[in-house]
């Protein structure tokens, strides 16, 4: 039994192991495996890269389309209230008179939700140091309330 083990050892044509010829062979390919893959990400990201641009694109084209659909959809509403028998500067206060109110509470809106954008309770979790109490207009985590709320808005 020495004999046969010492004539293995010995001759380098005898052959190997099958858990070394796949140890072997995976280590020969694991380059090539992982430049595979990073190639793969590289073209993937390239393409979403692009993607990401076309969605820019298509929807600046999409405001701009927007913002004439609204400005027509006024002038057409003035129109009317010229046509039924108001003064024009009345017609003309009005829409005035509504988009300050629209924009007021567009503003109002967003001042809202900008201390969401800080992550309050992630970061009050994340402190060492004792925690601050929440601000009087930001709920801790978002609730089904809140949340179907925003999804009405």
């Amino acid at each position: 039994m020495t004999m046969d083990r010492t004539s293995r050892q010995a001759d380098p044509q005898a052959p190997a192991s099958p858990l070394g010829d796949l140890l072997g062979g995976l280590l020969k390919e694991l380059p090539g495996l992982i430049s595979d893959r990073v190639e793969l990400l590289s073209l993937e990201l390239n393409r979403a890269g692009l993607a990401l641009l076309h969605i820019t694109c298509l929807g600046l084209a999409l405001t701009v389309l927007g913002l004439a659909g609204w400005l027509l959809l006024w002038a057409l509403v003035t129109a009317a209230l010229v046509v039924a028998g108001l003064h024009w500067a009345l017609a003309l206060l009005g829409a005035l008179l509504v988009h300050g109110v629209l924009g007021w509470w567009v503003v109002h809106r967003v001042r809202q939700l900008l201390p969401s954008i800080g992550l309050p309770a992630t970061r009050r979790r994340l402190m060492f140091k004792a925690p601050a109490p929440p601000s009087p207009g930001v709920p801790d985590e978002p609730t089904a309330s809140t949340t179907t709320a925003a999804a009405v808005s």
